[in-house]
């Protein structure tokens, strides 16, 4: 199916030589090792453009962060086609945020890992297949950005009137002016609008 490993795949680390070695593991999966991962923060993983892709596959693209006392966990980045050769993909919040249990069964599994370094892993499937596992990422993170946004959203609104509230009553109630609302609401908008990422700060 693919003759030449070395030729097909390539990965670019930043500081680094492209590397072409990759591991053949079976038929349709590769792996490469990156040494000393934990100062790398973004990989660029792509086809050399010597052997293209079978005609309706592409290739799936994992990342393990291998724990010494865990079974290794891949997480799917992306997926390679010859429509799209080649992708820039970020590893610092992976690594930060990995979580050795409850990792699904998927095409990396069954392969121990090597080393205590990163590695990636290369699996050549149907194209459907493929696109089809990336738009449930592309869910989930669009899922969890919106929980995060609407987190940070919430501890801006609380900080900001929390900041105007009177205790007064006998019992000392906090209190503050509904009109506070609307003008929080008002400098939010504002500032969204100005710029959309001003909440990732």
């Amino acid at each position: 199916m693919v003759d030449s490993v070395p030729a097909m795949f390539g990965l670019l680390v930043s500081g680094r030589l492209v590397r072409t070695d990759f591991e053949r593991l079976e038929e349709t999966k590769f792996m490469i090792t990156i040494n000393s991962a934990e100062s790398v923060n973004y990989i660029c993983v792509f086809l050399t453009g010597l052997v293209p892709f079978p005609e309706g596959t592409a290739g799936s693209v994992y990342f393990s962060w291998p724990d010494e006392n865990a079974r290794p966990n891949w997480q799917l980045l992306g997926i390679l086609s010859n429509n799209k050769p080649s992708a820039i993909f970020k590893l610092s919040n992976l690594k930060q945020h990995f979580d050795v249990t409850n990792q699904p069964i998927n095409a990396f599994s069954q392969f121990p890992s090597i080393s205590i370094n990163a590695q990636i892993g290369i699996s050549i499937e149907p194209l459907i297949n493929a696109e089809l596992q990336t738009t449930c990422i592309e869910s989930t993170q669009n899922v969890s950005t919106f929980v995060e946004f609407t987190q940070k959203m919430v501890q801006n609104l609380y900080n900001y009137v929390s900041s105007y509230a009177v205790d007064v009553g006998p019992q000392q109630t906090s209190m503050v002016p509904l009109l506070l609302i609307q003008k929080w609401y008002e400098n939010f908008e504002r500032k969204l609008n100005l710029n959309p990422n001003f909440w990732k700060s």
